[in-house]
């Protein structure tokens, strides 16, 4: 079976991901009755669709076979990569990050910032991020009995710890999360820089490059000034980071504090706020962290596994190869789509319901093996460390209206989770 045009559109379709049931009925019945094969959207150059978990982790774990860069990392029409190729003479990447990055670049360019981010470097940060938590929930307190619990908790939470990480003034952190909005939520008029549905290709182009130069020329300065007084901070690791004896590109380098000071809270923002709103949906589940903190852990790798803020990311084949049984040809694009593999009926039993002690979850959120997640642990600290000072003092939360999601097919997560809740 060819994938239908009509199933093909709702998987590249930003509302489609907006509205949540819609893109993971449209996954569930790929999974059934075309687990592996083309679809090819109105616009769009042909691709294979990868919802199976079994398959995403098969062509994760082969990153010679499979690469990341050869082709855009994430799907894109055939207008937009075309001006995008344009504008970068050649290349179909606008910016060049770990995530554009294939073996040697991608191993020396990690490299650079992973130490830091290992479990045992972090433990040093443990103690300011539970009073930044403890601060933040001081804030929701000061609410009264309701909030908007993403956009007055989760969204900036997260982000003053990557900005206290990578030592981003907190004054400009304002300014980090607008970009970070205006760059995942290109799709989105509420988010995105024209404020309205942009429908040109080149329009969506031209809005996330405006979005890429102001993250440029903002760490420009602050590579200037960490090249003259280098700090305890990973924007210093980043200007002074050498690749192969040499500093690294301009591009190279300003897509490295990019990725860090997007995908560094945004992923974390969503999951936070996507398990604060399946917990008040569920108050069953609410009720057994509440009783049992030891779960905490488990809430954590649920939420994640249940909002899986990334989407997508694209592979390009480089040779002819075979998968579940299908034959790839050398060049043939591939979407990875995390949120299939996270319901994958084969590997999670019931997996559109919300379990805070699913055992084992396994899920494929943060990516595998090569291109995993660098931030993951520091992820997975600051929501442990938010979610044992928040049951601490919370005693029941009920949504307050109903939850919105961001209009958005690559990077998508909670808009809005209006709550009431009871604190002491």
């Amino acid at each position: 079976m060819t994938i239908s045009t009509e199933i093909a559109n709702t998987i590249v379709d930003p509302t489609a991901y907006a509205d949540g049931d819609r893109v993971d009925q449209a996954f569930a019945q790929l999974r059934r009755e075309a687990p592996l094969e083309v679809a090819q959207p109105d616009g769009f150059d042909p691709f294979w669709v990868v919802t199976r978990h079994a398959d995403i982790l098969e062509v994760e774990r082969q990153n010679e076979l499979f690469h990341n860069g050869d082709r855009a990392t994430v799907i894109t029409t055939i207008e937009a990569d075309k001006k995008v190729r344009e504008m970068m003479g050649g290349s179909p990447h606008l910016v060049r990050s770990l995530v554009q990055m294939d073996n040697p670049d991608h191993f020396a360019y990690r490299k650079i910032t992973q130490g830091s981010l290992l479990p045992q470097n972090l433990k040093a940060l443990e103690a300011r991020i539970r009073e930044i938590a403890r601060g933040f929930i001081d804030r929701m307190a000061e609410h009264g009995d309701r909030c908007d619990f993403a956009r007055d908790v989760a969204f900036l939470y997260p982000l003053h710890v990557i900005m206290e990480v990578l030592g981003v003034p907190e004054s400009d952190e304002p300014r980090m999360l607008k970009l970070t909005q205006e760059l995942f939520g290109n799709a989105d008029p509420d988010l995105n820089r024209t404020g309205k549905s942009i429908t040109d290709a080149g329009e969506g182009v031209d809005s996330i490059q405006s979005v890429v130069m102001d993250f440029m020329m903002y760490f420009n300065a602050i590579t200037e000034d960490r090249r003259a007084k280098p700090r305890d901070d990973l924007a210093s690791l980043i200007a002074n980071g050498k690749i192969n004896g040499e500093p690294m590109g301009h591009l190279e380098a300003m897509s490295y504090y990019i990725i860090a000071a997007t995908a560094g809270h945004d992923t974390t923002s969503s999951t936070t706020a996507g398990a604060l709103w399946a917990l008040a949906e569920n108050p069953d589940q609410f009720a057994r962290v509440k009783a049992d903190p030891s779960l905490i852990p488990g809430l954590i790798e649920e939420s994640i596994r249940w909002v899986t803020p990334v989407k997508h990311f694209m592979r390009t084949a480089t040779a002819d190869a075979e998968l579940a049984g299908k034959k790839i040809a050398k060049g043939d694009w591939m979407m990875l789509s995390y949120p299939s593999g996270n319901r994958d009926e084969a590997v999670f039993d019931d997996p559109f319901s919300f379990k805070v002690d699913r055992t084992p979850n396994k899920h494929v959120a943060f990516g595998y093996g090569a291109h995993i997640c660098l931030g993951q642990h520091l992820a997975r600290m600051e929501m442990r460390v938010l979610w044992e000072e928040l049951f601490a003092r919370l005693d029941s939360v009920e949504l307050d209206g109903t939850p919105t999601r961001m209009t958005a097919n690559f990077v998508c997560g909670p808009k809005s989770v209006p709550i009431r809740f009871k604190m002491h």
